[in-house]
């Protein structure tokens, strides 16, 4: 049985991957009347007279709702909510296994900004953070931005900024490794969408160098004709020498590649341009940009994928566990960009510098350092 069959017979099993246990024992009536009715009403006077005891009287401070509409789901595209559940109920359990957080999934059946921002902020007071997850982008930007207005809890579009964390860990890491010192690096991002713009932002927050996003049609600059609005804003920031070209043209004498974009897209001899020993995180998922092997036989001095067959896996798994976990303990009521940053360097920190090797610049994310020390550094950041 190959691994797609295996899953299916596995989800059909279970018929969803998540269940609802109650910790209140209700086995008699005066256990009834104190979890219901009329025990009940004398917390709900109390939030009432005092909302933030709803973090002491109720589940809200270690739950997080999981919201797609299905447009952008991993690897498979617009595929809808309801065929996203799978995932959303994966990464339901991925925080429960991970950080002990209790976890929602919630697909909502619009593609229209405007109705999945009221349909979020409707709901927010249920839970003690968002995880916004596989909604396309541009789009994403806007409703992630909005949320983040509106709403009194930290709000998180995964595919961003967990992708962005993990990749500038593992950049922090491979530099050591390749001898590298962050400031005038040239670094090509291809793929300029959620992702690839997260990524950006951030290189460029940790000041490793130059970063020239390349979209479908070509290298991001300013007033490129085929500009979104946040790729435009991404260009009076990027690319300095306003490089108009392909990804093969990009690539020459970069010291860094990153692949947030398609299958196949990098030969061997975009690699060779590049400069001596480059670094190579190629993460379209199941196909990477370019093969491993291909990319180390090319030159390529530490390669890392989405994958987990192969070694430097970026996974998210890595970070928004222990993010969320340091968010609801500190009761933020935003993910700052000062929180970002401390949970890249904290997994940066985790592998010791003896440790490093071209295979190991990023941490097993069943490490058990990885959840607590990420949620120390970003409930510290948040204070």
């Amino acid at each position: 049985m190959d691994r797609k069959e295996l899953a299916l017979k596995k989800h059909a099993e279970w018929r969803g991957k998540l269940s609802v246990n109650t910790k209140a024992p209700i086995t008699n009536m005066e256990e009834l009347a104190i979890a219901y009715t009329p025990g009940v009403a004398e917390p709900c006077l109390q939030i009432e007279k005092d909302e933030s005891l709803a973090y002491t009287y109720t589940g809200k401070g270690n739950t997080v709702a999981v919201i797609t509409d299905g447009t952008a789901v991993l690897g498979l595209g617009d595929i809808g909510p309801a065929a996203g559940m799978p995932v959303m109920e994966g990464k339901c359990a991925l925080f429960k296994a991970f950080a002990g957080i209790d976890a929602i999934p919630i697909c909502i059946d619009s593609k229209d900004p405007q109705v999945i921002i009221d349909t979020v902020y409707y709901i927010s007071k249920s839970f003690g953070g968002i995880n916004l997850e596989d909604i396309s982008a541009p789009r994403c930007f806007e409703i992630e931005r909005a949320l983040i207005e509106k709403c009194d809890i930290p709000v998180f579009h995964d595919d961003q900024h967990g992708t962005a964390i993990i990749t500038c860990a593992g950049l922090i890491n491979a530099c050591k490794v390749t001898g590298r010192k962050p400031g005038a690096l040239k670094i090509v991002i291809s793929g300029a969408g959620s992702a690839g713009i997260s990524i950006a932002r951030m290189i460029l927050r940790l000041g490793f160098g130059d970063v020239i996003l390349c979209g479908s049609k070509g290298t991001i600059y300013d007033s490129a004709p085929y500009n979104n609005p946040e790729q435009q804003k991404m260009a009076l920031l990027t690319n300095r020498e306003k490089l108009a070209g392909t990804l093969a043209d990009a690539m020459k004498g970069a010291d860094i590649l990153i692949g947030v974009s398609k299958p196949g897209i990098v030969s061997p001899e975009m690699i060779r341009s590049m400069a001596k020993d480059p670094i190579v995180f190629v993460m379209s998922n199941p196909v990477p940009e370019i093969m491993p092997d291909l990319a180390k036989e090319a030159g390529a001095a530490v390669v890392g994928t989405g994958r987990s067959d192969f070694p430097n896996q970026v996974n998210n798994v890595l970070a928004f566990p222990g993010i969320f976990r340091g968010a609801l303990d500190a009761r933020a009521r935003r993910i700052t960009e000062e929180m970002k940053e401390a949970a890249a360097r904290a997994i940066a920190a985790i592998i010791p510098d003896e440790e490093l090797s071209p295979d190991n610049v990023l941490p097993d994310p069943f490490n058990p350092q990885v959840v607590p020390r990420i949620a120390a550094a970003v409930a510290a950041a948040a204070k």
